[in-house]
């Protein structure tokens, strides 16, 4: 029986998840339909557009995302602190960048007019805006605003209404270090493994392209949650590891055959593995096993309880 997404999503355990929607029956997102022949690929663009739009005003960092022709696959990290220093203003302000919202609020973000305002009008405006910060944070209202506009765009080009999506997005929770690298791994490995591109760095639309190229200029892509290298005390904010590490484990996991799907490429040494404790552990099996064999969490405990066939397929 399904759980209720609130029993899910729980920052005291982990502020990383990995959320997945798929298109009902044999609607499509991006590709090509191969019965009509026509090509839905500029469609990709409308969901990398709008995850990234999405992340810039949520409190909600996008750490890797892969747009596939029928569904689509982002990690991101809740960065409930952020939204809690935020003032009123910027609350508002932020959401009306996804609303239209009420008079009041608009109003409020106006210098001029927020001095003509009552003290009561000021006090609606700050209780809704305390609703507004709590949804800056929330996993459901940033994949609802992502899936419900790209499915009403899709409906219209298609002329048609219903349902779009496959019920609910999925989500995934990512309770420690190595639950997250694999993770992200699996979602930009995601075109090589369906034959789509050949290499992480062909993969249009997908996080991995983003931070490669940004590499290439020395930087990190603002739009992404960047790398901050190892974990320590002054660490710097985001993803702890290093770019260079996370680069090598993806050339490194691409090299091995998923037991379900075609793709791969080369292979390579990981520095990452040791330094995340899976010297021991199955690396690959772990990959592999994202959303088949872990349901509603991911961790490395987790690991010992992968089913053994997946595993000697891995090995062999």
């Amino acid at each position: 029986m399904p759980r209720p997404r609130k029993s899910l999503i729980n920052l005291s355990d982990t502020p990383y998840y990995h959320c997945v929607s798929r298109c009902v029956r044999r609607a499509y997102l991006c590709g090509e339909d191969s019965v009509t022949g026509k090509s839905y690929e500029h469609r990709r663009q409308w969901v990398e557009d709008r995850l990234l739009l999405l992340a810039d005003v949520f409190c909600i960092d996008v750490c890797a995302y892969a747009v596939m022709n029928n569904h689509t696959h982002v990690v991101l990290r809740i960065n409930k602190e952020k939204a809690e220093a935020l003032s009123t203003q910027e609350v508002i302000g932020r959401w009306l960048k996804l609303y239209k919202g009420m008079l009041l609020c608009q109003r409020y973000i106006q210098p001029d007019e927020c001095t003509t305002m009552s003290d009561a009008e000021v006090e609606t405006v700050k209780s809704l805006a305390e609703v507004y910060r709590y949804r800056l944070y929330d996993i459901s209202w940033f994949m609802r605003l992502l899936n419900e506009f790209i499915a009403r765009r899709a409906n219209k080009e298609d002329e048609c209404t219903g349902h779009f999506w496959e019920g609910r997005f999925k989500s995934q929770a990512l309770l420690d270090e190595a639950s997250l690298a694999a993770c992200m791994a699996y979602v930009d490995l995601n075109p090589v493994r369906a034959r789509i591109a050949k290499t992480p760095e062909s993969s249009v639309h997908t996080s991995i392209k983003m931070r490669i190229q940004a590499a290439r200029s020395s930087r990190q892509p603002r739009s992404l949650l960047p790398f901050a290298g190892n974990p320590s005390n002054n660490m710097p904010d985001g993803i702890p590891f290093h770019l260079e590490d996370y680069l090598k484990i993806i050339e490194f996991t691409g090299r091995h055959y998923h037991p379900d799907k075609p793709g791969k490429i080369n292979d390579a040494e990981a520095p990452i593995l040791s330094r995340v404790g899976l010297d021991n552990a199955d690396w690959n099996a772990m990959v592999a096993g994202i959303e088949t064999e872990f349901k509603t969490a991911v961790s490395i405990e987790k690991l010992s309880k992968i089913k053994k066939p997946i595993k000697r397929t891995l090995s062999a």
